[in-house]
């Protein structure tokens, strides 16, 4: 089965399991964990941050973010449709008291214009604006990436109303490799930045948060409350550290197979590309009446032997990463561009 599900879906590598074996662990609640303590410090200082903290998912990384920069009657401006947003439970307003307040992008990305009239003024029936958060790069948008002008105008713009910066970085090890930007640019914009590496680079499990020292110590706190404090967690630090030094560069195979994909989507008639134009490695397609729904459509990939994500009425995401090969995805092309309209 050739699983394009999500880029979650990967299993360590040989060299990632010999380095988990091999870890060296502590109890990372009393600080003692080595390896946890060297990858929040090397994640850290690749972005130019003081500090780091690890922590199990990327919702987690994002929500303690939340709530160390904010604080209840607080207002959060973000992209209509950022995973903060949609995909994370109503975590500001459950677990801070937080309000989000939304701003339509193109393809989820945002521009320094529409941020013109969006601080709240200062008045006791209205909430407070405090903080800014992109995510780059932008899921449902369809993959897209932020220019780094438009980071710096818009993270300018945010320091100028003395608001906080947060990026939703998930995906930022994508946005790196695709564009060219290094982390230690993104860096220079942001407050904190949640970064994942379960995703992209393919370990089993984990997240940072990353920013000053002061923050981040109020974010271990946090943590806890929230449930995230982990024990001999060093073992999955460990698969953290390998990832970080041997599946970054080759992102952009996952990105040339998402543009393989993508062609194949482009040539079924009934079958639109949102956005039409793929940056890294997500695809995003909506599907007619001609073909059902995107249910229908999944179900007629898996018995084909292709697994995609339904995830709206007619909507439909394929995820290119690092447990799917380029012959893989040339097949799941095939099988693509050999589905006809029903009936």
């Amino acid at each position: 089965m050739i699983d394009l599900r999500s880029d979650t879906v990967t299993k360590p590598t040989p060299g990632m399991l010999q380095a988990m074996f091999a870890a060296a662990v502590g109890d990372d609640v009393f600080g003692e964990d080595p390896t946890v303590n060297e990858l929040e410090r090397r994640t850290a200082a690749l972005f130019g941050k003081e500090a780091g903290l690890f922590v199990p998912t990327g919702t987690m990384s994002n929500q303690i973010a939340v709530r160390i920069h904010c604080r209840p009657q607080d207002e959060i401006l973000l992209e209509s449709t950022s995973h903060i947003y949609v995909w994370e439970a109503g975590g500001p307003a459950a677990l801070s008291g937080v309000t989000c307040r939304t701003i339509d992008g193109k393809n989820g990305i945002l521009d320094l214009s529409q941020f013109d009239d969006k601080v709240r003024a200062n008045d006791m029936h209205a909430v407070r604006t405090r903080m800014v958060a992109i995510e780059n790069t932008h899921n449902r948008g369809g993959g897209t990436i932020y220019s780094l002008e438009s980071v710096s105008a818009i993270s300018g713009w945010a320091r100028t109303n003395g608001l906080a910066m947060h990026l939703d970085g998930a995906r930022i090890w994508n946005a790196m490799v695709a564009i060219g930007v290094p982390a230690l640019e993104w860096g220079k914009h942001f407050d904190t930045i949640s970064v994942c590496f379960s995703k992209g680079l393919g370990t089993p499990v984990g997240s940072a948060l990353l920013g000053p020292k002061d923050l981040i110590a109020h974010g271990r706190r946090i943590r806890k409350l929230f449930g995230g404090a982990m024990r001999q967690a060093g073992y999955l630090a460990a698969a953290c550290l390998y990832a970080l030094d041997h599946h970054i560069d080759r992102l952009a195979e996952d990105h040339a197979n998402a543009k393989l994909l993508a062609a194949a989507v482009a040539e079924v008639p009934g079958f639109t590309l949102t956005p039409a134009r793929i940056e890294s490695n997500l695809v995003w397609f909506e599907t007619d009446a001609r073909h059902g729904s995107a249910k229908d459509v999944a179900s007629r990939l898996k018995e084909k032997g292709v697994l995609v994500a339904p995830l709206g009425k007619n909507v439909i995401r394929a995820v290119t990463h690092l447990d799917v090969s380029r012959e893989q995805c040339e097949r799941a092309a095939s099988v693509i561009r050999e589905l006809k309209p029903r009936g």
